[in-house]
């Protein structure tokens, strides 16, 4: 078994560089993944070598079979560390922390946790997307205000697991990156609104900057703040996910699905920010305020999906250009820290080499750039049988070993860092592309799917061992 895995693998590995090999520009135009987004609607329910090594030394050759019998696998956390210098981490939701056997996987194998809901702006008012949860006033520059009520408690229940795994293994803690601030999606429609109604009008650009300000103020200080239990804990935040379109306008527009309403109470594409400032000055805004409310080690991100598709790839860098170029003082400009390219690939899309030069269009700009939500959709003619799980997890071992040698060879480049890689979800049962969803890169729901290193069993995959070696030269 282990010699035909061997084989297998490294058959789709040498082919598919030979069809994609990186180094050359994207072309304009050309096909990246189709949508990609964080999560499921709803409240989760828990799942929101100079030559070719010889066959006796090559790491992969017990990697894809599992290790060997009297072998323990590596821990991907150190190899990582060693290969790209990087933290690696996961995401996941309040459910699965309850499972204790996910809870082993994380603590053994990451050392770095992505929320995959419960810091998201509709889990911040208690999942009541369809009505204001309640008002309370606040201070904000010297003027009171009337802003929604906000419910912490999922996200803290989170952070305490963590918080005391952190207390008992001061050398080996798990740091928290916060997702997500502003974005279009998971955001109630009501916030938009006077009185917080939906069935009244828009608010004006004056009245949304105060609301504006204050969410990014209130989470940044209750979360990292001096006065923080959590102070410590997060290493930084998407700041603002996906606000490029993947059409030929630059920006994510009120209209980008024709077919949706702006009425719906939380929206899958199109963007009630876009609708009261038409322009980016939202996006400008979320990194000032960022910038003026975060502590100064809290790396601050922009986060984007189809991030290596052609035309995309442009839009992305002309706002990352815009927001660098106002960067300043906080309290008076922006800060960036690095590119999120969420990396939900799917096994033929994106090609290496428009992987390869979306990194460096990015890293051109910013210079730190992090897989964030990374995962592969099956092939189209996977059935979930064990005899196509068999051929499925080569093939996913190849496309995964050929991406991270993408990652390596740009993240050895002088002015190129690779500062995380993030997989989105740890086991395959509760993975986001298992659950239909009307979100950029979700799942009809009528397939099964295998997107992680981690089975539904909790054991690892062949996957699993492509990030654990070094690149193939």
């Amino acid at each position: 078994m282990l010699k035909k895995f061997i084989c297998t693998a490294l058959s789709f590995v040498l082919a598919a560089s030979l069809l994609s090999g990186c180094g050359a520009p994207a072309e304009e135009g050309s096909e990246g993944v189709s949508g990609t987004q964080d999560t499921s609607s709803g409240e989760p329910e828990g799942t929101d070598s100079e030559e070719q090594e010889s066959e006796s030394s090559d790491t992969s050759s017990e990697a894809a079979d599992g290790g060997g019998e009297s072998e323990q696998p590596p821990i991907l956390k150190d190899a990582v560390m060693d290969i790209m210098g990087c933290r690696i981490g996961c995401a996941a939701t309040e459910g699965e922390l309850k499972d204790e056997k996910v809870w082993e996987i994380i603590t053994t194998h990451f050392n770095a946790i992505t929320f995959g809901n419960e810091l998201k702006p509709d889990a911040m008012v208690g999942y009541s997307v369809g009505k204001c949860p309640g008002t309370e006033e606040a201070e904000l520059n010297g003027e009171t205000i009337v802003v929604p009520k906000l419910d912490y408690s999922r996200a803290e229940r989170m952070l305490d697991k963590i918080y005391d795994w952190n207390e008992a293994h001061p050398d080996d803690k798990i740091l928290v990156k916060g997702h997500v601030l502003v974005w279009h999606a998971q955001t109630p429609e009501w916030f938009f609104h006077v009185d917080y109604d939906k069935n009244k009008d828009y608010v004006d650009k004056e009245t949304m900057n105060k609301r504006l300000e204050w969410y990014i103020r209130t989470m940044l200080t209750h979360f990292t703040g001096e006065e923080s239990k959590y102070k410590g804990m997060f290493y930084g935040w998407d700041v603002v996910n996906e606000a490029c379109s993947d059409g030929n306008h630059v920006y994510r527009t009120d209209s980008e699905n024709p077919d949706e309403s702006l009425s719906e109470d939380r929206h899958g594409s199109n963007s009630s920010w876009w609708h009261i400032y038409q322009s980016n000055e939202y996006i400008i805004n979320a990194f000032i305020y960022a910038n003026k409310y975060a502590p100064a080690d809290l790396e601050l991100y922009y986060n984007d999906y189809n991030e290596c598709m052609g035309t995309k790839v442009g839009h992305i860098t002309e706002l990352l250009t815009e927001i660098k170029s106002r960067e300043g003082e906080p309290g008076v400009g922006t800060r960036i820290t690095a590119m999120g390219m969420q990396g939900h690939y799917s096994m033929d899309s994106p090609k290496f080499n428009d992987v390869d030069y979306a990194i460096r269009q990015y890293a051109k700009v910013v210079g730190n750039v992090q897989f964030s939500e990374l995962d592969l959709k099956a092939s189209a003619d996977y059935d979930g049988s064990d005899e196509a799980k068999e051929t499925e997890y080569q093939k996913q071992y190849a496309r995964y070993k050929l991406i991270y040698n993408v990652m390596q060879t740009e993240n050895e480049a002088e002015d190129i860092n690779i500062t995380s890689i993030t997989f989105w979800g740890t086991a395959d049962h509760y993975s986001w592309l298992q659950n239909s969803s009307n979100v950029g890169g979700g799942s009809t729901g009528n397939l099964p799917q295998c997107p992680l290193l981690f089975d539904e069993n909790y054991q690892i995959k062949p996957a699993f061992y492509a990030f654990t070696e070094k690149k193939l030269n």
